[in-house]
């Protein structure tokens, strides 16, 4: 559910939705979702000073603490 949460919200913020791309990292103590982007969207994702994708991590950060987990999102070059 998570990995879908963040598709779904890097899709809606990008040109090329068709290329973006989310993996599932099981850690011992927490998830890590990987995002890839076409490079053309990579400042559309990040934001001014990083507050597009703090705001997107504080929204997986809250859905995991529903289900009892921890979560990030890292971005992938």
């Amino acid at each position: 559910m998570l990995k879908d949460l963040v598709t779904y919200i890097a899709k809606s913020i990008v040109d090329y939705p068709d290329q973006v791309e989310v993996n599932e990292v099981e850690g011992e103590r927490a998830v890590v979702f990987e995002l890839r982007v076409a490079p053309e969207d990579m400042g559309k994702v990040i934001g001014k000073k990083g507050r597009v994708i703090h705001a997107v991590r504080a929204l997986v950060q809250a859905a995991a603490a529903k289900e009892g987990k921890r979560a990030t999102v890292e971005i992938l070059e």
